[in-house]
């Protein structure tokens, strides 16, 4: 009896092993391997990390060519000198690595279409869509670009040494926790993977991305008369980069226009296009930046500001560093995945960017011979495409290989097998800037050595794509802002809309040159300042694009600050970075009001609209007024515009918000008041408005019961994790703010990284962005700046030298990196 009980116990062990070391089903995930997870020498416990962590010490790395030192101060920032810049780069990749490595892994598989073989087929969907945009394509014809510059690829090559020098010698116990999640391992890093971070946010960030779709099967709908009613090419209150009234010099490029553009791009209607792809770019991704010059501030000198407006997320998009070899002294924001500053500052200078906006992504719809795709009629003959397999490898699963048709235009990225929503089975080629080769790593890294106006100028003509506004300001008194990056000479309103590829009428006609690019250099009125509004006014001589793609409130009201203020401190510059008024809310209440009828409004109603009428403006997080603006305001939009946009079911684009509020300010009779559904009755803006205003209290009366009135608790901001894990992401941040205001932290979304640098002889700045500089969700480091950060508040960035960082009481942590 006791051989049964021996061989029972052996059963149970072997069993228990054999459990504890594989992914369990739960629900539609599997658990991690639970043996290793929970392992006290392996598992999570070991990625616990308090406050009093020891950062310092001694690091021997074969690879380095000289010493060096990295002096952490106490945020946890690294203080990097070096003896040449190799070495300066690796020890930044060895840091990122260090402090981030999980958000690297990810946020590039992300970007080169293998999500999938970190979570399984659950990536699969997004997967497919970045293949078929062709990123890993655009990646490697710019790591081309880059490496045949040798200061880039030095750069690049060091920065890949320092990152798998980390890797390498990486203990099982101190693998990143999500890795252990998911039970996946890092791989070694290489200078394609920075390619591919690079490009991932050039798709973040690039004007209109998949817009044409979406205003095709719009125009389609509507008819092109009654779209260009809903979609003006300019807003009657826009305050552009550069002042209305700006000069500017003959185009050296004029596109001809196509003979049939009448009929076959403005004049098909009754068809569709294709549905919202499974990932879209933020809608709201942009920046503030401002410099103003030594008039206008109490120092006498400039002071630059810059706050980017990106996803919020845990770990944080940005890593805090300075940088200082022979041949810079840089200080600022970078990426993890990338060498260099991105935004900071220098010795002599400073620089920040906001998204141009403008469109460098093109939809063509392409005829082939059969199902093949192995020829496109193009320009009266068949044409022979090349085809690329992409092989995406899925986790638990088979492999997908998508294949790609290539034409003169790029990708097909839709086709038989990777349709629209309606299965129309067409072929859609894209055409998009970044597929070509480039070298903006090379701006930034003559940013981080700039000295001068002339500097600027020769770092930022680098940058192709996405097209930025980078803001400038030195020492020696400069200021200046140039809308930089290879734009193309379009016609008007060229590839709004999918546009015929079947011949070559249609194509790029050339990119605008850079020195017609709009600029303003140290401007009389002592300030230059963008909020991604559009760039010009309707005298710039190329077309920019239609104003819905250019948020335009942000713009308006810095530039009415910035005119009024005299005598500025950086303290001044803080409180407008994160100023909560709403100057949208200035122009639609009055129009709200003046179509609303309050002797019909119930006791409730009327307690709700008296909120709105004595609103100070302000959306702090408390106030009740902009929860019941919101509700309203959006009532009336949708019941304007929905007869309209959401009679097929398909995917429509919505106009902008200025639209309305302009149209209701001039027209009572708008013509999108009348709803098409109703034969025997014409609404105005008056119906609307009233029906807007019971429905926006009705739903208030439920948010004021479940206590989520105040303008905080409604928009409720959360900073989510990459894996969208609630217990690493940091939820409910008591923030105010919102859409159209300078402090535009929405839902998830806003000011990435706070930034204000005063250009004195010892510079003086200040930062802080919503996270911490670790990666680690079990260390006091993760997030340790949101406090901070949501309460309006800035933490000194100390720009220090080296003999300083030695006797300063601000460094916690030394460690010495020798090669031996």
């Amino acid at each position: 009896m006791k051989y049964v009980y021996t061989l029972i116990a052996a059963i149970f062990t072997i069993a228990l092993i054999i459990v504890l070391n594989v992914q369990l089903p739960a629900g539609k995930s599997k658990t991690p391997r639970l043996g290793y997870f929970l392992s006290p020498q392996l598992g999570f416990w070991q990625n616990a990390e308090g406050e009093n962590a020891n950062f310092g010490g001694k690091l021997i790395l074969p690879q380095l060519k000289g010493k060096a030192d990295v002096y952490f101060d106490n945020r946890l920032v690294p203080h990097i000198y070096a003896e040449n810049d190799a070495d300066a780069y690796f020890l930044q990749g060895y840091l990122h690595a260090k402090f981030r490595l999980f958000q690297m892994e990810f946020e590039t598989n992300v970007a080169g279409g293998r999500l999938s073989e970190m979570i399984g087929k659950d990536g699969l969907a997004i997967d497919k869509y970045f293949r078929r945009l062709g990123m890993v394509y655009a990646a490697e014809n710019s790591l081309k670009v880059m490496e045949a510059d040798p200061e880039i690829k030095a750069a690049m090559d060091a920065y890949t040494e320092g990152v798998n020098a980390y890797i390498q010698q990486l203990k099982p116990s101190e693998l990143p926790i999500e890795f252990k999640l998911l039970n996946v391992q890092p791989e070694l890093w290489t200078n394609m993977r920075s390619a591919l971070f690079l490009k991932f946010m050039s798709y973040d960030l690039t004007g209109q991305g998949d817009d044409d779709l979406l205003m095709t099967n719009t125009k389609n709908l509507l008819g092109y008369d009654l779209f260009q009613k809903m979609f003006p090419d300019r807003a009657d209150s826009l305050d552009p980069i550069l002042p209305i009234g700006t000069k500017f010099e003959k185009p050296s490029i004029i596109p001809k226009i196509p003979a049939n553009i009448d009929s076959v791009y403005y004049g098909i209607a009754g068809g569709n296009t294709t549905a919202i792809p499974p990932i879209i770019p933020n809608k709201n991704n942009g920046s503030n930046n401002w410099a103003v010059n030594g008039t206008k501030t109490k120092s006498g000198r400039p002071i630059l500001c810059n706050d980017p407006h990106l996803g919020l997320n845990l770990p944080s998009l940005w890593y805090e560093i300075q940088i200082n070899t022979p041949t810079q002294n840089t200080y600022g924001a970078t990426f993890p995945g990338a060498p260099c500053v991105i935004i900071g500052f220098n010795d002599s200078c400073a620089w920040g960017v906001t998204n141009a906006g403008r469109d460098v992504k093109d939809f063509y719809e392409m005829k082939f011979k059969d199902s093949t795709m192995q020829e496109y009629w193009f320009n009266n003959e068949w044409k022979k495409a090349e085809i690329r397999k992409e092989v995406i490898k899925v986790k638990d699963g088979p492999d997908d290989v998508e294949t790609l048709a290539m034409t003169v235009f790029g990708p097909v990225m839709y086709d038989k097998s990777y349709q629209s929503k309606n299965k129309d089975g067409h072929y859609y080629a894209v055409r998009w800037k970044a597929h070509d080769g480039s070298n903006e790593l090379a701006s930034f890294y003559r940013l981080n050595r700039a000295k001068n106006y002339n500097d600027y100028q020769n770092a930022i003509g680098y940058f192709q794509c996405p097209g930025q506004n980078f803001a400038f300001a030195c020492k020696n008194g400069d200021i200046a802002i140039q809308q930089q990056g290879a734009f193309i000479a379009k016609w008007k309103h060229q590839g709004e809309f999918v546009m015929p590829g079947t011949d070559s009428s249609y194509m790029w006609q050339g990119v605008i040159p850079n020195k017609e690019n709009p600029l303003m250099y140290n401007p009389a009125r002592g300030f230059v300042s963008s909020a991604n509004q559009m760039a010009v006014d309707t005298t710039y001589p190329y077309y920019l694009g239609r104003e819905g793609n250019f948020p335009i409130y942000r713009g308006i009201i810095i530039n009415r600050f910035l005119s009024q203020m005299q005598n500025i401190t950086p303290e001044d510059m803080m409180h407008m970075q994160t100023n909560n008024y709403n100057v949208f809310a200035e122009m639609a209440r009055p129009a709200l009001l003046k179509y609303l009828d309050e002797k019909q409004l119930t006791p409730v109603e009327k307690r709700y609209i008296d909120k709105l009428k004595s609103w100070n403006l302000v959306s702090d997080y408390d106030a009740t007024a902009p929860t019941i603006f919101e509700c309203f305001w959006d009532s009336v939009f949708v019941g304007t515009y929905a007869d309209e946009l959401n009679s097929t079911g398909l995917p429509y684009m919505w106009p902008d918000q200025s639209t309305l509020v302009e149209a209701m300010i001039k027209d009572t009779n708008y013509i999108f008041a009348d709803d098409i559904r109703t034969k025997d009755v014409k609404e105005n803006m008056q119906t609307i408005v009233q029906q807007a205003c019971k429905k926006a209290c009705a739903a208030l009366e439920d948010i004021e019961k479940d206590g989520r009135l105040p303008w905080g608790k409604y928009k409720d901001t959360y900073i989510g994790h990459l894996l969208k894990i609630p217990a690493f992401s940091k939820l409910h941040v008591p923030i105010g703010g919102g859409t159209n205001i300078i402090n535009a932290t929405t839902s998830n979304h806003g000011p990435s990284w706070r930034m204000i640098v005063h250009l004195t002889d010892k510079t003086e700045a200040y930062g802080v962005y919503p996270g911490g500089q670790s990666g680690n969700p079990g260390s006091f480091y993760y997030d340790n700046f949101i406090e901070q950060w949501a309460a309006g508040k800035y933490y000194p960035l100390l720009f220090l030298t080296r003999d300083m960082a030695e006797k300063s009481s601000e460094i916690k942590w030394h460690l010495q990196c020798t090669k031996a």
